[in-house]
């Protein structure tokens, strides 16, 4: 993987990791970085599994994509959020 490719994944994880922790219900106790690492595996999962499911390459913007994405890292944080707070 080049540089390029690299940034724009922490990047866009960071995008997909904010917009899921806004959707998130409550208060999330976790940093900056635990939530770009739970956005950059939403995205990677999120694009996997729209891939899977034959809404990966549509016309414009992949809004299904997004939605899903999103959804995983708001998933993804709250498990996160709670798994850290039992400590």
């Amino acid at each position: 993987m080049e540089m390029s490719g690299i940034v724009s994944a922490v990047v866009i994880g960071a995008v997909i990791g904010f917009l899921g922790r806004l959707v998130a219900p409550g208060r999330q106790r976790i940093g900056l970085l635990r939530t770009v690492l739970v956005g950059i595996v939403a995205a990677l999962v999120g694009s996997a599994l729209a891939v899977g499911l034959g809404v990966a390459d549509t016309r414009g913007t992949d809004w299904i994509e997004w939605l899903i994405q999103i959804a995983l890292a708001a998933v993804g944080v709250t498990a996160l959020d709670r798994a850290m707070s039992r400590r």
